[in-house]
């Protein structure tokens, strides 16, 4: 991993960017910067030994932020459902952001697989010059959009600053600390039904540690223009089935029912060759993953 670094990372408290903050301080200097409306959470985050500075990407004020970073991981996002609030610090908080740190190595700008435009094959895999497009998601119906324009934001500074970016689109990143999966291994847990916009509904999952582990890659193939790369896992796997993996662990059946979304993505799977060209292989298969998160959760329950 990097190591005698200064790195900035944005979110450092969630569920994406604590680990990457704890497997890059033990070696670096990292600072981490994010609204830290909850005092747990930054503690949490300082325990690692990161260093914490208080600032909202939608007004931020960056006097007390050094600027001789040299290398910037933006994990942070903006989820809720208010399309102004979400194209200012998404889209205009990454182009403040990036111009301060426009000394740095490189930068990696977290976005997301819901930017392609839906395609009517659930295991469509998604490649990085596929349109993009609206997935019209429920919930935060705004979040491709904004992130869309993140995207333009991060690509027009990468020219304007000569400053070399990775835009890494995430796809279901899953573990100790929760993510898409959780939500349906809690359904599960408490007897309620599982609800999937599509049958079948498939994803790239990816794990938390792997997710850690291709950091420094992601950053080492940053360019001029920025570099696009889906980062997800390396096998699909659907709704449907690790329901029914869940379901297996804890002993009990599942609920699946299809409510379907019009217009929205059938599936959000994404083509692993570029990520993989640059990375290698994910290390956690999605199993051991899962059984792994579902143990934590419910270490009374896994069979």
């Amino acid at each position: 991993m990097l190591s005698g670094e200064k790195i900035l990372i944005t979110g450092p408290a969630g569920r994406i960017a604590y680990g990457i903050a704890k497997t890059l301080a033990t070696h670096n200097e990292v600072w981490g910067v994010a609204r830290f409306s909850d005092p747990s959470a930054r503690a949490e985050v300082e325990a690692l030994g990161v260093t914490t500075s208080a600032l909202d990407l939608g007004d931020p004020d960056f006097s007390e932020l050094p600027s001789d970073f040299t290398y910037l991981l933006h994990i942070a996002a903006d989820f809720g459902e208010d399309y102004e609030r979400g194209l200012r610090v998404n889209a205009e908080g990454t182009g403040l952001l990036l111009s301060h740190c426009r000394k740095a190595k490189a930068a990696l700008v977290m976005s997301t697989l819901s930017v392609y435009k839906p395609h009517s094959d659930p295991f469509h895999a998604f490649a990085e010059d596929d349109p993009i497009g609206d997935q019209l998601l429920p919930n935060p119906q705004p979040y491709s959009i904004v992130k869309i324009a993140e995207e333009a934001v991060a690509r027009y500074c990468a020219r304007e600053f000569d400053l070399p970016i990775t835009i890494a689109r995430m796809g279901s990143a899953y573990g100790d600390r929760g993510g898409l999966p959780l939500w349906h291994l809690q359904a599960i847990a408490a007897d309620k039904p599982v609800v999937v916009r599509w049958d079948p509904l498939p994803y790239s999952p990816i794990h938390y540690d792997d997710i850690n582990a291709q950091v420094e890659a992601l950053l080492d193939a940053a360019t001029v223009p920025a570099m696009i790369v889906n980062w997800a896992g390396d096998e699909p796997v659907t709704v449907q089935a690790w329901s029914a993996f869940f379901a297996e662990l804890l002993g009990v059946g599942v609920d699946l029912q299809v409510q379907e979304v019009p217009g929205a993505s059938r599936g959000s799977v994404g083509d692993r060759t570029m990520r993989f060209s640059l990375t290698g292989p994910c290390r956690v298969d999605w199993k051991v993953g899962f059984r792994d998160m579902a143990a934590h959760y419910y270490p009374d329950r896994v069979r």
